[in-house]
């Protein structure tokens, strides 16, 4: 690739992208493809800091507005840091959780202005948008009994919310993927890993031009 290539996973509490993309990496460096795999909130140094403080447990007392600040803090050090660098060097980036996150989670979850959200993205992001977004799709009921049954998990603040909170988040990505349907694929996240991973890596090697 003479540039690189950045992709976005995303989808509510349980929906799997972790175990996606753990399985799809050996192929695509298989394929050649020089990756780096990082996450949000994190990712860097400051970035894990900040992301336990954001999803300790303890910190239920925590401010809708605050959280939302310290995750657009968490994204702009990380990609200033690590994201950027490794596009310039023409790598394919992958990001579980970017942008749209604070939009499901703090806009749609949280209720706080979509509009104020989407400028903060713009401003930590002086506009980078993915190339793809891998939208992971299941219902609420499903992911987070997933989440219950896995004792390996971290269980952090965000698993301690309502099963509210939860469906407004994932009404949330619905809604982003019928405004940006040209960026965001849906893929259904209920079915078996394997037919996950397998459409997964259909569309991802599409939209990056390579063989299967």
């Amino acid at each position: 690739m003479s540039k690189g290539f950045l992709v976005s996973l995303e989808g509510p509490e349980g929906a799997g992208k972790t175990s996606v993309l753990e399985t799809l990496l050996p192929i695509l460096e298989e394929k050649g493809v020089e990756v780096l795999t990082t996450r949000e909130p994190g990712g860097v140094l400051i970035g894990e800091k900040i992301r336990e403080v954001i999803l300790d447990p303890s910190h239920t007392q925590m401010d809708a507005k605050t959280e939302l600040l310290l995750y657009i803090a968490s994204r702009r050090q990380h990609l200033v840091e690590k994201v950027l660098p490794a596009l310039e060097a023409g790598k394919l980036v992958i990001m579980d959780r970017f942008i749209d996150s604070s939009v499901a989670y703090q806009g749609f979850g949280r209720g706080l202005n979509i509009d104020a959200i989407d400028w903060l993205n713009q401003f930590a992001t002086d506009g980078l948008k993915p190339d793809l977004t891998l939208y992971f799709d299941i219902e609420v009921e499903e992911g987070l009994a997933r989440i219950a049954a896995n004792s390996n998990r971290e269980v952090n603040r965000l698993d301690l919310e309502g099963l509210d909170l939860h469906k407004k988040v994932r009404q949330g990505y619905l809604s982003l993927l019928d405004k940006e349907g040209s960026r965001i694929v849906k893929i259904d996240a209920s079915f078996p890993l394997e037919q996950v991973v397998e459409t997964t890596e259909s569309v991802l090697f599409d939209r990056m031009g390579l063989a299967k």
